[in-house]
């Protein structure tokens, strides 16, 4: 079956991961991209030989030659557009996060659901064999008991990044929504559980302006009483990524997996000693686009759905009220 997908946003994730990962898939192809420039539209497609190229959501939206839009631009244009592809019965796989209010996020999953058409979010990390691997233990009970949790996702992000992440509050920037959205997702998945509670300090360490944030520590409480702790920042260059687990029979160490690369180990401690959990390396974005396809053909379902992109916006949203205003917040996604 051939799935012919349509770009909005001539996106940077597009160019170095998405496009690639469609056409992995058999029958994948890249038929149309959208920019709010026309100018940069014609050129993305020609650099990355896509047929079609339009400056207008509603004109790639309505066009009866697609099947699904994959949706990357900056966060404030997410939800107008993942509700005009919806309604025009395209399936959406949208980047995170979804919107910058859950209102927005939500209307956004609702428009999907009344078309009857597959809505993902493009969480990638939930793609990443180390964190499959993660999950399968702590279900498979080889730490007993999940009792408390670390992420270290401080990164030093890329000049080629350092855009609107950076100054424009107005689309969501800051570390927070870029980075902290991405542990809440993860955390939910390997965990299996969900975060009701956020306390957080933000910094300025002087590479976001304004307003912005460009590191945050944070602590969520989960339902199942589990704590977790995390650091994302960045403006940290020489620092590896990790994820623990820590239950009442042992403990989970991953490194090197808060990442867009298939690499990262992890080792399970207990008190027979240690050992590496076995697995197979996949490219994250490959299996995300395989995992949507075959939702679309009513197997399976994405590998994150729109649900649990509303879920990791309200986790995210609750750390950045409560870096404004000293207090815990509750996470309430609503869905």
């Amino acid at each position: 079956m051939t799935i012919r997908w349509g770009l909005i946003g001539a996106s940077t994730i597009a160019s170095q991961w998405m496009i690639d990962a469609i056409r992995a898939q058999d029958g994948g192809e890249v038929c149309a991209v959208m920019s709010a420039s026309a100018e940069r539209a014609q050129a993305y497609a020609a650099e990355h030989g896509i047929d079609k190229a339009t400056d207008s959501v509603a004109q790639i939206a309505a066009d009866p030659d697609l099947d699904a839009i994959y949706i990357s631009t900056t966060n404030e244009l997410h939800r107008d557009q993942a509700i005009a592809a919806a309604r025009a019965g395209k399936h959406v796989l949208c980047e995170k996060p979804l919107a910058l209010t859950l209102d927005d996020a939500r209307s956004m999953v609702d428009a999907c659901s009344q078309a009857g058409v597959v809505m993902g979010t493009n969480h990638h990390l939930r793609n990443a064999a180390t964190h499959r691997a993660m999950r399968e233990a702590i279900q498979q009970g080889r730490i007993g008991r999940p009792l408390a949790a670390r992420v270290f996702h401080a990164v030093y992000l890329p000049e080629n990044l350092q855009g609107w992440r950076l100054d424009r509050p107005a689309a969501g920037g800051g570390v927070i929504l870029d980075i902290t959205v991405h542990d809440a997702d993860t955390l939910r998945f390997v965990l299996d559980d969900d975060p009701v509670e956020a306390v957080a300090l933000s910094q300025r360490a002087g590479m976001a302006c304004g307003e912005l944030e460009d590191g945050v520590m944070y602590a969520l409480r989960f339902s199942s009483g589990l704590i977790a702790q995390g650091h994302d920042a960045f403006t940290v260059r020489h620092a590896n990524t990790g994820f623990e687990v820590h239950g009442s029979e042992g403990s989970l160490v991953a490194t090197d997996v808060m990442t867009q690369r298939a690499v990262g180990r992890v080792t399970l401690h207990s008190a027979t000693g240690a050992e590496e959990l076995a697995t197979e390396p996949e490219n994250l974005y490959v299996r995300a686009v395989r995992n949507f396809h075959n939702a679309m053909q009513g197997d399976g379902a994405p590998s994150a759905s729109g649900a649990d992109g509303v879920w990791s916006l309200a986790c995210a949203l609750a750390v950045l009220e409560s870096t404004r205003s000293g207090r815990r917040i509750a996470v309430t996604p609503g869905v």
